[in-house]
């Protein structure tokens, strides 16, 4: 029950309910997504076997999805998407990009500050192993 207030509470503090991101390889993307989305807070929900993946901190929205597409071909990424995910604190950057790659991710841009969007914004930027383009993004000021 208590799951099920906190995601009533997060549906009226968030806009966006859910992000799916296909993949080809559930076991794969289970190993990649455990380790990269832990240092930002987020826990894979338990699921009925059979069931896609689930991410979500504390069970609050908006969840990350990770499916098969339905129509049988090969899950493949968007060209100029990415999802771009909220990190506490640098540490929580540095994290989730050294995770990531160890883990079957690809780097897209190291950890550091990005001047184009502020200076105080420090951001990491990776592939994970079905070719979707992930951010983890802190302000150093806030």
């Amino acid at each position: 029950m208590l799951a099920r207030k906190k995601v009533k509470e997060s549906i009226l503090e968030s806009i966006i309910s859910h992000i799916t991101l296909g993949t080809n390889d559930y076991d794969r993307a289970i190993v990649f997504y455990d380790a990269a989305l832990s240092p930002l807070g987020f826990s894979r929900v338990p699921k009925p076997a059979g069931k896609p993946p689930l991410y979500s901190v504390n069970g609050a929205m908006p969840h990350l999805y990770l499916y098969k597409p339905y129509d049988g071909q090969p899950a493949t990424w968007g060209n100029g998407t990415h999802v771009a995910f909220q990190a506490a604190s640098k540490d929580a950057v540095d994290a989730f990009y050294h995770a990531a790659l160890a883990n079957g991710g690809c780097d897209e841009g190291a950890p550091g500050i990005r001047e184009a969007y502020g200076p105080d914004y420090y951001a990491a930027y990776v592939r994970d192993p079905d070719g979707n383009k992930l951010q983890a993004v802190c302000y150093l000021n806030k």
